[in-house]
């Protein structure tokens, strides 16, 4: 549903977490977000802006997790978010980015870690 893509890239890491992430800022946009779909490819994920929780009810497949503030910092980290769970609420959270399983761990990303978007 969402059509704009995004590369988001880990600047204190010096690495790519996602070339083709779509973003998610319309209220339909947003509620629809992964819903539906199989899985995600390398490369793929979803921005959904403004956002300080998620859940994965209803959906196929298990999902690595971002939170992120408005200064584009990670503060809180969900590895393998497994289907039909609930995030807490992250206050400081601006946005979240839902990416495919296994790119915070093969990317080191940590809370504290700045992002930028291109």
């Amino acid at each position: 549903m969402a059509t704009e893509t995004v590369k988001v890239l880990n600047t204190t890491r010096k690495t790519v977490l996602g070339d083709r992430i779509s973003v998610a800022e319309t209220s339909l946009t947003r509620m629809v977000g992964l819903l539906g779909k199989s899985g995600l490819e390398p490369g793929t994920g979803l921005l959904i802006i403004p956002s300080q929780a998620i859940h994965t009810i209803a959906m196929k497949f298990p999902i690595d997790v971002l939170f992120v503030d408005r200064k584009w910092r990670v503060v809180q980290i969900r590895p393998a978010m497994v289907p039909y769970r609930l995030s807490a609420i992250y206050w400081r959270s601006q946005c979240v980015i839902e990416l495919p399983v296994g790119v915070i761990d093969g990317t080191a990303t940590q809370i504290g870690d700045q992002l930028a978007v291109e």
